[in-house]
């Protein structure tokens, strides 16, 4: 039996809580909360499993080395003091990546990866009177060099290009939402796939797929060509396809609908794009409709969620705009359950309607919220919601 070691999921601000589910529910063990990370412990089989089926993971780290360190020459040694040829071959090819957050450390992240590709070509030099190139595109390994206060950690990135790359999207609009961030909306509203879902703004359509690939327990990164462990000198091909085969067997089929409304005929060719591209054309529909002219046209409960414009995407009257969306949610789809995120969040007072939760969130470098409203059956008889949240 191989043994277990400890891992670091990064993800966004917010999604946190969101990952320790994932993980959990994935059969991570020793799960731990951090700020923008989770750490937990399981086999490489493990490891496999994660980077495809997280959908709240930007990518898998598996540490190789913690030390103390206070100066550059300190971080010189303890990458020195690694026997690199176990993970890398001289011929082979490698790049760093470095965040830093330290007093110790006044320099940037982009001199500490520089100072670490140093160290490691040295150590070659000194055993084999050569060294392995770097190639900040493809590499064989890729290194992450994490320097928090005085301690240093040295890990291998098991994923390799962000995750939130599904391989899914091949056209997109203007600042279109990360896939990762669409995945932990979905997940926040604690959709499943039991009841209708309407994205009534969609744009290039990414919360419809990841709320389809939720609904239908579709790995998050099955589309996907590679993950840089696979260049590992380890990589187990026969346990990645066991791995992958397992997961493939818990996919089920949701029959409740899936919908996107757009006003932008371009929105919905790309739309249609890349769900035809992520294979789930036939579990999402997606419409040239204006959402502030529809109504719900679908029985039953309904979880909506929708990402408006804002920011350089909106070029036109906040109060207005935000209006109709309270006004067309409180009017034409009763039975529903709301939920939007904004980086504007002096227009949600335009809404009108109370918020039920509101989740602090980051889109990029924007502060946002992710706000959340009750809808009843008929605006006159509307219920008071008793669980408003002031800011």
């Amino acid at each position: 039996m191989e043994k277990d070691f400890k891992m670091t999921a990064i993800t966004m601000a917010g999604l946190e809580g969101v990952l320790v589910d994932e993980l959990r529910k994935l059969g991570a063990q020793e799960v731990k909360e951090g700020i923008r990370n989770v750490s937990f412990r399981g086999d490489k089989g493990f490891m496999y499993k994660a980077n495809i089926a997280l959908r709240t993971a930007i990518r898998i780290l598996k540490p190789i080395k913690r030390s103390k360190i206070f100066d550059e020459e300190d971080l010189y040694e303890a990458i020195q003091r690694i026997k690199w040829e176990r993970f890398l071959d001289v011929e082979g090819t490698f790049a760093i990546g470095a965040v830093v957050n330290s007093r110790n450390f006044t320099t940037n992240s982009h001199y500490i990866s520089l100072k670490s590709k140093d160290a490691i070509a040295d150590y070659f030099m000194h055993k084999y009177k050569k060294r392995p190139n770097v190639d900040l595109k493809y590499p064989d390994v890729k290194i992450h060099i994490h320097i928090h206060k005085e301690w240093l950690t040295i890990s291998l990135d098991s994923s390799g290009d962000s995750l939130h790359k599904r391989g899914y999207r091949s056209a997109t609009n203007i600042a279109p939402i990360n896939e990762v961030l669409a995945a932990g909306l979905v997940l926040l509203s604690g959709y499943k796939g039991e009841e209708n879902f309407i994205d009534p703004m969609c744009g290039s359509g990414t919360i419809l797929i990841e709320a389809a690939m939720i609904a239908n327990q579709i790995p998050a990164n099955i589309n996907r060509k590679h993950f840089a462990f696979e260049n590992w000198k380890d990589y187990d091909e026969d346990l990645y396809f066991v791995i992958q085969d397992s997961l493939l067997k818990k996919i089920r089929s949701s029959h409740f609908k899936i919908m996107g409304f757009d006003k932008a005929p371009s929105a919905v060719r790309k739309a249609e794009q890349n769900i035809i591209n992520a294979n789930l054309d036939e579990f999402i529909g997606v419409h040239h409709v204006n959402f502030f002219n529809s109504k719900k046209e679908v029985f039953g409960k309904t979880t909506i969620l929708f990402n408006p414009p804002y920011g350089e995407r909106l070029n036109i009257d906040v109060e207005e705009f935000y209006g109709k969306i309270g006004d067309t949610l409180k009017h034409n789809y009763g039975n529903s359950t709301a939920w939007l995120i904004t980086s504007d969040i002096q227009a949600l007072k335009h809404v009108g309607l109370r918020t039920s939760k509101r989740v602090p969130l980051k889109n990029a470098d924007l502060d946002c919220r992710f706000v959340k409203y009750e809808l009843y059956e008929g605006s006159k008889k509307a219920k008071k919601n008793t669980s408003y949240e002031e800011e």
